[in-house]
């Protein structure tokens, strides 16, 4: 609905090893008629999406309704070491190019830079891939995927900057080549509508229920509809911050509760 689906975009690649316009097709869906979805701004009055936190900090705090003053940017690159695959038996350690130990070491460094500021940022390591994954042979190459989080597109770039700089010191202690491959599928992050956010807050208020201001750690629809409308967003408790899990889990009463502070909210927004 906002436009941001590009002809590049759809021909992305996904971990399944299908490209978006594929993935589209196989849920029954027509990547060509994504163009006829697309609303320019002053279309929509307003949007305002109820999801779980998927994240543990309601819960915790015994809160009833989080009110969503913005949701994090997404950035992920595809970092790629370079060493040099040799005999594990046969090949000193001070002698070595070892990728998986630049890479551990990377890692470190990406926990200890994002650590290293004030603020809510978060960065992972997600993923990792070392060649040629046998137990006699140093890995001559890894793949690792690194993501950073945070509601401040310059905190990230500035993190990133700053990981770089580990980067280059770690390719000098440890004889390896460090690549960093930004990737298409970055999020910028996204605002709440102030408004918005003051109305839900007052429907939560106004039926009895405990609220916290709090930022989305996680993307969301509102964060792509945000840039052609006013967007808000209402979170209910997740139990053990659990998502992406059969182990999800919300109750009756916290769903009631988050539909009844969407429901007063949309009223009240329809009467303006």
């Amino acid at each position: 609905m906002a436009g941001h689906v590009t002809k590049a975009g759809l021909k992305q690649v996904s971990q399944s090893g299908l490209t978006m316009a594929e993935g589209i097709k196989a849920i029954g869906g027509n990547p060509d008629s994504i163009q006829y979805c697309i609303r320019k701004k002053g279309d929509i009055k307003a949007f305002v999406e109820l999801h779980i936190e998927q994240g543990g900090i309601l819960e915790n705090e015994k809160i009833q309704i989080g009110v969503v003053e913005g949701i994090v940017g997404i950035v992920h690159w595809e970092v790629t070491i370079d060493g040099f695959a040799n005999h594990a038996g046969t090949t000193p350690m001070n002698m070595r190019k070892d990728a998986l130990l630049a890479a551990a070491k990377l890692i470190v460094a990406v926990n200890e830079v994002v650590n290293g500021v004030p603020g809510k940022q978060v960065g992972t390591i997600g993923k990792i891939v070392a060649m040629p994954g046998a137990y006699n042979v140093i890995p001559g190459k890894v793949t690792i995927g690194l993501e950073i989080r945070d509601l401040s597109a310059k905190k990230i770039e500035q993190l990133f900057a700053e990981i770089k700089k580990r980067a280059a010191l770690i390719e000098v202690s440890s004889g390896t080549k460090l690549t960093f491959q930004r990737q298409a599928s970055s999020i910028q992050p996204a605002l709440t509508d102030k408004k918005i956010q003051a109305e839900i807050t007052a429907a939560a208020k106004a039926l009895g229920f405990t609220n916290k201001i709090m930022q989305s750690g996680a993307g969301h629809d509102a964060q792509e509809i945000a840039e052609i409308a006013p967007a808000g967003m209402i979170f209910i408790p997740s139990r053990l911050g659990i998502s992406h899990s059969p182990k999800e889990f919300s109750t009756t009463t916290d769903i009631a509760n988050g539909c009844n502070v969407l429901l007063q909210t949309i009223l009240k927004l329809d009467k303006e």
